[in-house]
């Protein structure tokens, strides 16, 4: 045989082990090992269509943990992102339930109609829906929330005694401090010009003096200090949920709390966070978690913060391996130890 048949039999090999591998890499990685149930549920201002995920093998009644989204539009699953949180939870014995955002995927409703209290109260009804399943196990609830939840989750907890655990990833203290360090995260990381960095932040300051005082539309309009304007109905958003803190709420808290936190994070001052949290929560109830270059969502920090065809894939095909090491497990482990 000559030495170019050779080279290309070789060549042809590599290609198809690498073919066989990623097909089993992707295979694996997608085995989430769920059940998933459409369900309904009457929420406070109108139904939620929700999605329950239980374990696909074992017998209920499972315990169920309550998914609480962050900020922006969202459906149940979050794109599918949060079903490798959903397999953890169902490893260790628990249903999960999230629901799609008023609004998205055909959901009634608007979910930048919403007031940080309205949120509060479509966790309070879920609860009350799990109630009504024999199939859940309500002496073993919990729930989950990231980013914005940080100021729902908290009053959920401040007022119920029948929630044995929740984590919150990386949830802000103050809206508008947390704005200003996103606002401040973002310039850093594209490198902005000092100039231009004062000029961005000067125009952000004018305009939380305006949410502060309760402008409406056209004065933010007016005011100019958007190069993108926010919608009317984004506007009227924020305006609405700009005061929010979670600072009162912390110290009412008697439920055991894993706080996940990323330090690469560039939405939420973690070092702020975690500060608050442990002057505010008891210090027998919370556990602060920390992953290194980990994101917001704690991802590794090279997916969350990359746009390109090769992060898509992996979210897509293997959304478990974008998660930081480790992270899964903690969810898994902290529910199981607090049930």
């Amino acid at each position: 045989m000559s030495r170019t048949k050779k080279l290309t039999l070789a060549a042809l090999g590599v290609i198809i082990a690498l073919v066989i591998g990623s097909t089993v890499w992707i295979l694996v990685a997608s085995d989430f090992g769920l059940h998933e149930e459409r369900v309904t549920l009457e929420g406070p201002r109108g139904e939620l269509n929700a999605v329950l995920s239980t374990p696909a093998d074992g017998d209920g009644p499972f315990g169920l943990v309550v998914f609480v989204h962050g900020d922006g539009p969202a459906d149940a699953g979050r794109d599918d992102t949060y079903k490798p949180l959903w397999s953890a939870y169902a490893k260790a014995g628990f249903a999960t339930l999230s629901w799609d955002k008023p609004g998205v995927n055909g959901a009634p409703g608007d979910w930048l109609d919403q007031s940080m209290h309205d949120r509060t109260a479509e966790v309070e009804s879920a609860i009350s829906w799990a109630y009504t399943r024999p199939d859940l196990d309500t002496t073993r609830l919990g729930i989950w929330g990231i980013g914005q939840a940080g100021w729902v989750v908290p009053r959920v907890l401040a007022a119920r005694n029948d929630i044995g655990f929740a984590v919150l990833v990386g949830p802000a203290i103050n809206w508008l401090r947390q704005e200003e360090f996103r606002l401040r995260a973002d310039l850093a990381a594209r490198n902005v010009a000092p100039t231009d960095v004062d000029g961005t932040l000067d125009r952000h300051a004018r305009e939380v003096s305006l949410l502060e005082s309760g402008a409406d539309y056209a004065t933010y309009l007016k005011a100019r200090t958007d190069p993108h304007p926010m919608s009317k109905e984004r506007w009227s958003f924020v305006e609405r949920n700009c005061r929010s803190d979670a600072t009162a709420s912390l110290s009412r808290i008697s439920t055991p709390l894993l706080l996940v936190l990323g330090t690469r994070d560039r939405t939420v001052d973690v070092d702020e966070t975690e500060t608050v949290y442990r002057q505010k929560v008891r210090s027998d109830l919370l556990t602060v978690t920390r992953f290194d270059d980990a994101t917001h969502r704690i991802t590794r920090k090279d997916i969350e913060y990359r746009d390109d065809f090769r992060v898509s894939a992996r979210e897509i095909f293997a959304p478990s391996t974008v998660y930081a090491p480790g992270y899964l497990d903690a969810l898994r482990i902290f529910a199981t130890r607090n049930t």
